[in-house]
């Protein structure tokens, strides 16, 4: 069996205090939190389900985020 990759930590951040911000605003904020990649998506966007580490997805309508998740 191949040994457990030491995979880097995620930020400890709360996720859902980015719902309700403008999308720049989030972005910002997520980059300054030690997020490594920051997507903002529109709803409805077809993704792949990989899980990547130190990523924060939000799903943005009308300027504004609306829903945020890790991965």
């Amino acid at each position: 069996m191949a040994p457990v990759p030491d995979l880097p930590n995620e930020p400890q951040d709360d996720i859902e205090a980015y719902v309700g911000l403008a999308r720049q605003d989030a972005e910002e904020r997520a980059r300054e939190r030690g997020w490594t990649t920051v997507r903002s998506l529109a709803p409805g966007t077809v993704i792949t389900m990989e899980y990547l580490v130190g990523r924060l997805n939000f799903e943005v309508k009308d300027g504004q985020v609306h829903r945020s998740w890790q991965g």
